[in-house]
């Protein structure tokens, strides 16, 4: 599958490592380096710089990017008119003219929504990914009574916020997505394989919708964040009712052909397990999943009645050794399985997302102890966690929006739509200062 341009290149903060000799060109689908497409890399840096260091005056910006004053200032007045970036207070420093500080606009939103089986997380995020309000739903077992639920809650929060101004709305679903068709492709867990989230959510808020899998929303916020800067291969694996991946190879974000790239959770690892709902036997997500901690809890204590995993997490840390026995028991499952990842892509760092990293302290010295024992050789990848696994779906759903944007385009009433903010730019490109 073709990149989406944000993939396409190098994060702004990461070094450059230089090539030399002839670089092979896959000409049946290059691209030239066009003059248009040297401003928008130049514009998405300054939109980056003034993400991450604002307030930042132009001088600041110009310094940073190393791009020409009249160049910053060019871009500076079509992001302001685009909606994307504000001016704010005037600064007066010791020498030269006040400065006028630049931010981005705070008044920009996303709705964004996780979708879960039974259940599902709807919020209003900002640019810089503050959380305005977030909601849980439960939801039917059929899609259009689910959507039609979602779409109400939406609203509502909407209109609590009628001062924003709604960009659209980023999903993140547990399962995967086709690229052409945008629909569920394959969602053992949720089983609305077929079902067009995106046509139905469109409809029914009025906005543009962007959907994805749950784990490449998570590593998009990471990405999106600045928490991988200069990481160029990682895995993520967001452990919960079932267990996915997203891929980083070589700085671009991998889905492969038809968008199922990465699904470890479907590779069988014991041929006499648990049937999975995908078919098969023993997958790693019916060994490492969030149920079976639930499920090793009520064999060891029958009579106890323990209806989600947060609970359980929060008996664990409470000091209940049958609770901690029962995570372990998943810990040890989902540190054994890294050695697919390590084994077929040698990442150099992996990251766990979930409920599961709640427990950290509990379950990160087994699942590190695993990773070790699973190594073909050298030392192992750098394991972190990626913070809470449905605040970084929700954040990640919210960068899906804001990344796949269109390139400026006329909408059906004739006005110009904004631009994307796309993260992760490689390298600056400035021809001269009329870029």
């Amino acid at each position: 599958m073709k990149p989406h341009p944000a993939q396409r290149v190098r994060n702004v903060s990461s070094p450059v490592t230089p090539h030399h000799g002839v670089r092979r060109i896959d000409l049946s689908s290059a691209q030239l380096a066009s003059s248009e497409l040297a401003r928008d890399i130049n514009r998405d840096i300054v939109l980056e710089f003034i993400r991450f260091r604002q307030p930042v005056s132009r001088v600041d910006l110009s310094r940073l990017s190393g791009l020409q004053p009249s160049t910053i200032s060019a871009i500076v007045e079509d992001l302001m008119e685009e909606g994307w970036v504000r001016e704010g207070a005037v600064v007066r420093g010791g020498r030269g003219r006040p400065s006028t500080m630049l931010l981005v606009n705070d008044d920009l939103v996303t709705l964004a929504l996780d979708i879960r089986p039974g259940q599902a997380i709807v919020a209003v995020v900002d640019l810089s990914g503050h959380f305005l309000s977030h909601e849980t739903v439960v939801t039917e077992a059929e899609p259009r009574a689910a959507i039609a639920k979602l779409v109400k809650k939406m609203r509502m929060l909407r209109s609590k916020h009628k001062d924003k101004t709604f960009e659209g709305v980023g999903v993140s679903v547990p399962g995967r997505i086709d690229p052409v068709t945008h629909r569920l492709l394959m969602a053992p867990n949720l089983g609305w394989e077929g079902f067009d989230i995106r046509a139905a959510l469109e409809k029914g808020m009025g906005l543009q919708v962007e959907i994805d899998n749950d784990a490449n929303a998570c590593l998009l916020s990471e990405l999106w964040f600045g928490r991988l800067d200069g990481i160029r291969n990682a895995v993520l694996v967001a452990v919960s009712e079932g267990l996915g991946t997203a891929i980083l190879a070589g700085g671009q974000m991998h889905s492969g052909y038809n968008g199922l790239a990465g699904e470890f959770g479907h590779i069988p690892v014991d041929p006499k397990g648990p049937m999975c709902g995908c078919g098969q036997r023993g997958c790693w997500e019916t060994v490492a999943s969030s149920r079976v901690a639930l499920d090793a809890y009520r064999k060891l204590s029958p009579r106890s009645h323990v209806g989600d995993i947060r609970t359980l997490l929060r008996m664990a840390q409470d000091g209940d050794a049958v609770a901690a026995k029962a995570i372990r028991t998943q810990a040890v499952a989902l540190g054994r399985g890294l050695r697919l990842i390590t084994a077929a892509l040698s990442p150099e760092r992996i990251l766990i997302t979930g409920e599961l990293t709640a427990c950290w302290e509990l379950v990160g010295p087994v699942i590190q102890q695993e990773l070790q024992r699973g190594m073909l050789a050298g030392p192992p990848p750098q394991l972190t966690t990626a913070g809470d696994g449905y605040l970084a779906r929700l954040s990640g759903g919210a960068a899906l929006l804001l990344q796949r944007h269109s390139h400026y385009h006329r909408s059906t009433h004739g006005t110009r739509a904004r631009k994307p903010i796309r993260k992760g730019r490689a390298q600056k490109v400035e021809r001269t200062s009329k870029v």
